[in-house]
């Protein structure tokens, strides 16, 4: 609020609504009899030393009158903001809680209504409740409902596919506690700043209905009455109809600019972090395949014209301690092979898969409380991974409350450690800091800490690179690297970049249109690689011998959607190497040598020449 304060919006807003609110408290005990007396003798006089505005039929002082009409002007304008305001919020959100029918009732209904202007609604309402201070109040609030609800549901879908709410939703936090912990803390600011404009509009509103005879009835009066009896003089002296109206103007201004200082006090609104809820790790025995092992892995999504399948037929394992690369254009199926190991794909996304093991457990089937926290996601893009308006702190320690049944004091501790165990400076003082106070690389590192609160046995790194300068690349691949060693966990490391999957990983999977197709070791990357595709990646990566006048190497063509992949190898439109069969007929991988699989019909023919020779 102080910083709220520094600036001259936010200074100037406060002082003029503290103005307000003090002549409503007020102004009817100092000046109550003083607007109320009649004097025969000043019947409809102009501006004078006694009367500063003037004076009405009944010889009343309009400058008082406009004075004390204050406290009910802006009392039923803000009983009526806060009944559609709360209304609004109510209808607004329903739909993130209730049954998807219901939900679409709802919103139904919403934008119905929407589609009626809001001066024609509180006309409509007016005629329904009657004339009178109840009925404008209640025509006021249901006509400003329906904008509010159209705004709280539209913001409420844009955080809702945000990454920190599946990851609420994986914790087991329910939908009501989602919605007031996650949801509306997120859309507070946009909220905030309409219910105060909608507070000013309510105030011109119910003077608009008071003018019009609608509203306010004698003996009471507010600025809408006074105008109408002062504009009935206009053309004589327009003082009484000026008074209510700059009346109306400042305490219209006043909310508005509230409303944006407000606005910036809850941008930084913190919610409360329930009590633990204590989870079991996941047991260390692993299958003699490895820590993960994955086979025919497969996950589709329903299209137009039946299923589309990004992932065909993933097979490969992962080995305690050791750190796999996966690399391969955008759109070849990397990420969504992570999201699929990690459980993350959502409805309607299928994943299915002839064996999908981690650490001796069928993935599918193992539930969150004993699968616990032995698997860790840094995400591509960690500032949507967080909530914008929790604390670094308490959002990492938040893994130790729900899965281990940590206190929160206890947790917190926790949280400080890990933050600096991944070399974030400060460690308690960040850890009382916003997300958005973070650089890109700390943001990264934060992830990584986060993961780091349990006891990872696989970690899955998607892009965790991606955006950063080399400096900070080389920062976060090295804590990957100290995280490996340190705690004899696994990495599956996910990149587009060949050259840092060749710097840092044991083996590598090269992955195009949903398959692997190619897995080798990474020191015979360069010396030992038979896809075309893979050769082509590593051609197309600079280095210190590249001729500068040679224009770069590229791969012509772009990467099959994955509605679009037709019988053959999918590589085949891109390859120079392709030829009939290639464009007929779609190879698996095979194995070259231990630890070398290809998929491609070339490097079979070279296995097979190679063989034929040595038996020769």
């Amino acid at each position: 609020m102080r910083s709220a304060l520094r600036s001259p919006i936010g200074l100037a807003s406060v002082v003029l609504l503290g103005f307000l609110l003090a002549l409503a408290v007020f102004a009817p005990l100092l000046w109550g009899d003083r607007a109320a007396a009649i004097d025969t003798d000043a019947l409809q006089q102009g501006p004078s030393s006694a009367h500063l505005l003037g004076t009405d039929s009944l010889g009343r002082d309009i400058f008082y009158r406009v004075l004390v009409a204050t406290r009910l002007t802006i009392g039923l304008a803000l009983l009526a903001t806060v009944i559609g305001v709360v209304t609004g919020l109510l209808l607004g959100s329903a739909p993130t809680v209730l049954p998807r029918w219901a939900g679409r009732i709802v919103t139904s209904a919403v934008n119905i209504a929407v589609a009626f202007p809001g001066l024609l609604l509180a006309l409509f309402f007016a005629v329904i409740f009657g004339t009178g201070t109840v009925g404008a109040v209640l025509a006021i609030a249901f006509a400003i409902t329906p904008s509010f609800a159209r705004l709280t549901q539209t913001l409420t879908a844009s955080v809702s596919g945000r990454d920190f709410i599946a990851a609420a939703r994986v914790c087991g936090v329910g939908r009501f506690r989602l919605l007031l912990r996650h949801v509306l803390p997120n859309i507070a600011e946009p909220l905030v700043i309409n219910a105060t404009l909608a507070a000013g509009s309510a105030l011109t509103a119910f003077a608009g209905l008071s003018f019009l005879g609608i509203g306010v009835q004698a003996p009471s009066y507010d600025w809408g009455r006074l105008l109408g009896e002062g504009l009935n003089r206009i053309y004589v002296t327009p003082a009484p109809a000026l008074g209510p109206a700059v009346a109306v103007v400042l305490a219209g201004l006043a909310f508005n600019l509230f409303g944006e200082a407000a606005a910036s006090v809850a941008g930084h609104r913190q919610q409360s972090t329930p009590g633990p809820r204590p989870v079991n790790e996941a047991t260390v025995d692993t299958s003699e395949g490895g820590l993960l092992t994955v086979r025919n892995l497969r996950v589709a999504f329903p299209g137009n014209n039946g299923w589309i399948t990004p992932v065909r037929g993933v097979s490969f394992t992962v080995h305690n301690g050791e750190m796999i690369g996966v690399v391969g254009e955008s759109g070849s199926g990397k990420s969504l092979t992570a999201l699929a190991v990690s459980r993350l794909v959502e409805h309607p996304g299928v994943v299915t898969a002839d064996r999908l093991e981690f650490a001796g457990k069928p993935l599918r089937s193992t539930s969150d409380r004993e699968l616990g926290t032995s698997l860790a996601m840094v995400f591509q893009d960690p500032m949507t991974s967080f909530n914008p308006t929790r604390r670094i702190g308490r959002q990492i320690a938040e893994v130790s409350e729900v899965h281990q049944g940590m206190s929160r004091e206890a947790a917190f501790r926790k949280a400080v450690d890990r933050l600096r165990a991944v070399r974030i400076p400060e460690p308690e003082r960040k850890a009382r800091q916003y997300p958005h106070e973070f650089s890109g690389g700390m943001r990264q590192r934060v992830v990584i800490a986060m993961g780091l609160m349990g006891e990872p046995r696989l970690v899955i790194a998607d892009e965790p690179t991606t955006a950063l300068d080399v400096t900070v690349q080389r920062e976060v691949l090295r804590l990957l690297a100290r995280v490996r060693k340190e705690r004899s966990a696994a990495v599956l490391l996910i990149s587009h970049d060949i050259t840092v999957v060749a710097q840092t990983c044991d083996r590598v999977l090269v992955m195009y249109a949903g398959r692997i197709v190619e897995e080798l070791p990474t020191d015979e990357l360069f010396t030992s690689a038979r896809h075309p595709y893979t050769t082509a990646l590593l051609a197309a990566v600079p280095d210190m011998e590249t001729d500068r006048d040679a224009p770069l190497a590229v791969i012509p063509g772009r990467p099959p959607e994955p509605g679009e992949i037709e019988a053959g190898c999918p590589f085949a439109p891109r390859c120079p190497l392709a030829d009939e069969r290639c464009r007929s007929e779609e190879p698996e991988l095979t194995a070259l040598t231990d630890g070398h699989r290809v998929a491609c019909w070339r490097s079979e023919k070279e296995l097979m020449d190679a063989t034929a020779g040595g038996a020769a």
